[in-house]
């Protein structure tokens, strides 16, 4: 059987196909697949795998058509499905979860939500973190946002007003995340907000004309997925700093590998079983889309809500690598 499997491999590179795959730096079972060659195996395709430093310039070539399949977090996929890119999800990379959080800093005053009241709080911007400030803020506390000081700041930049006291409190991401959490304390991670309201994630997405040309290759791009996140989650002790799976994602995307082996810890990494549940591709992922669209219209990034965010979330090939 393997030898049949490499024989079809060799077959369509000899037939020249081949795609291209963008990618950000992020850390999980997908960049580690990546590294081990993986995907080529499975598919017997040629892939060429392409960097990407923002989620606007990946977007830009997905709607190009130059990168067909791509990675976006939820706030990106919301805003490119709403100003015409003719994407859809298809793969849940990573829940956030705590790997974005709002920190208090030590000596500000604050430890509960409604101590934020008059405080200033940083966050950079129309990110996955300012979403959820926002939910959190309105929907599971009930504090009203205009009550807060919110400054638009980057991570540097909220590392360095921290260091002076300039704000009293922050909600982002590592590497800033975890020098704030140095002289501070944590009042709600991202993990907790997308429980009681929706989730962050970042996520695959592909060209919907792609895709349907091409079924065949995306059933087994995601059964590639769905091997990978299955050994992630029987063997995560065991990705440590020093294991080849964690070398390999460390090569593909950089930093080190104590780094990376902390990062894997801060976010979830759903099976096969549980992209297709209600919490992701069954239903939670089309909410998140929904309710990021209407934060990206709020801060005026989009110029409009589309009536449904259903037709840009697809199941089929999650369904198809379950079987």
């Amino acid at each position: 059987m393997a030898g049949a499997s490499l024989l079809a491999a060799s077959s369509a590179r000899a037939q020249g196909k081949s795609v291209t795959v963008g990618y950000q730096t992020i850390v999980g079972p997908f960049p580690t697949a990546i590294a081990a060659g993986a995907f080529e195996k499975g598919t017997g395709y040629k892939i060429d795998w392409r960097q990407f430093t923002s989620a606007g310039h990946i977007s830009s070539a997905l709607a190009s058509g130059d990168v067909p399949v791509g990675v976006l977090g939820s706030t990106g996929i919301a805003a490119a499905v709403t100003r015409g890119v003719d994407i859809e999800l298809f793969w849940i990379l990573d829940d956030i979860g705590r790997s974005e959080a709002l920190v208090a800093r030590n000596g500000s005053g604050i430890n509960g939500p409604q101590d934020l009241k008059g405080k200033k709080v940083a966050v950079p911007f129309v990110s996955t973190s300012h979403f959820h400030l926002l939910v959190a803020l309105d929907q599971v506390w009930h504090v009203k946002p205009s009550d807060v000081q919110i400054l638009n700041m980057k991570p540097p930049q909220i590392v360095a007003a921290w260091a002076r006291g300039d704000i009293d409190a922050a909600y982002v991401w590592p590497p800033a995340l975890s020098e704030i959490m140095k002289n501070g304390k944590t009042i709600i991670t991202s993990e907790e907000v997308g429980k009681k309201s929706v989730p962050t994630f970042d996520g695959l997405v592909v060209s919907r004309s792609r895709a349907k040309k091409n079924t065949e290759f995306m059933n087994q791009f995601a059964k590639v997925l769905a091997t990978a996140y299955a050994d992630y989650g029987a063997n995560k002790a065991k990705w440590t700093a020093d294991s080849p799976q964690v070398k390999g994602m460390v090569k593909l995307v950089g930093g080190s590998g104590a780094d990376a082996a902390e990062a894997l810890h801060l976010l979830g990494y759903p099976n096969v079983q549980e992209q297709l549940s209600a919490a992701w591709l069954g239903g939670g992922a089309l909410r998140a889309l929904t309710e990021s669209a209407k934060f990206l219209h709020a801060q005026r990034q989009i110029d409009k809500v589309l009536p449904s965010y259903a037709e840009f979330v697809n199941a089929s090939f999650a369904k198809a690598a379950a079987k």
